[in-house]
């Protein structure tokens, strides 16, 4: 009787042992897995910022020479003396759109790469108020629209005011683009509950989409329409998106081709 329980007691401590020795290993394997994970997080971290300073850097570099080919085929064009061909005046005009386009992709890839580098300032911020802002703005710049706005009251957040605001602006000239087409334009931006969180929309009856294609809205030079029918460089939305991302958020859309989009976000 005392030779097993000597037995059994023996195979015990070898099973505990083989047990912690299993565990000792598991636990080093963890913790090499770790430290790789966190040193190529680390890598992609400074990849990422090393790109961002690139566009950022490229994109400051390439807007003096843009000016001076704008300008100079504007005072080419417009010079008496110059003795250029009706012709060659269109090809001038060609040079300045194109041009004019380049440095408007410029100016959003800026601001593409300000959305990470800038500092989060967190305090209360007015949404309404910014959307009425964007409001007014747009409709100075194309008095003869007619559109129906709807901007519930009292929307409010905490986040970067700066960034909240050009969230907002993106998001509604994006309505504002897609509702050319429509006598009957309607745009809105108001509150509601999903999952028991609050969410904000911005809506309207414009173009609308493909939801196939859905994924595809939020990454950079990304165009679900023909660029001639709606003009754009396709890096609105992807400044949205990072803006919400670098704030705690998410973004979502949904569409339907002819019968407009819906957008929606949260905030922490």
């Amino acid at each position: 009787m005392a030779d097993n329980i000597e037995k059994l007691l023996g195979e015990l401590q070898a099973g505990n042992a083989t047990i912690r020795s299993m565990n000792e290993t598991l636990e080093q394997r963890v913790r090499e897995r770790t430290a790789a994970l966190e040193a190529a997080n680390h890598e992609l971290e400074a990849a990422n910022h090393e790109l961002e300073a690139f566009s950022y850097s490229v994109s400051h570099d390439l807007r003096a020479p843009l000016r001076a080919l704008d300008g100079f085929s504007h005072l080419l064009a417009e010079d008496p003396d110059s003795q250029v061909s009706p012709q060659g005046r269109q090809f001038l005009e060609r040079i300045r759109a194109s041009s004019q386009k380049m440095g408007l992709l410029i100016d959003d890839l800026l601001s593409l790469a300000r959305v990470s580098r800038q500092e989060l300032k967190c305090v209360p911020v007015d949404l309404s108020a910014q959307a009425g802002e964007i409001r007014s703005a747009l409709e100075e710049q194309a008095p003869e629209r007619k559109v129906d706005w709807h901007i519930a009251e009292n929307l409010s957040a905490r986040g970067d005011p700066v960034l909240l605001k050009t969230l907002l602006d993106n998001l509604l000239r994006n309505a504002w683009k897609f509702t050319a087409e429509r006598p009957d334009a309607r745009i809105e931006i108001t509150l509601c509950t999903m999952g028991g969180g609050k969410v904000f929309c911005v809506r309207d009856n414009g173009a609308g989409f493909e939801m196939a294609y859905a994924d595809k809205l939020f990454k950079p030079f990304q165009r679900l329409h023909d660029a001639k029918r709606f003009e754009g460089t396709g890096i609105g939305l992807a400044i949205v998106y990072r803006i919400l991302r670098r704030h705690g958020g998410r973004v979502w859309a949904e569409g339907s081709p002819g019968q407009g989009a819906s957008f929606y976000f949260t905030l922490p």
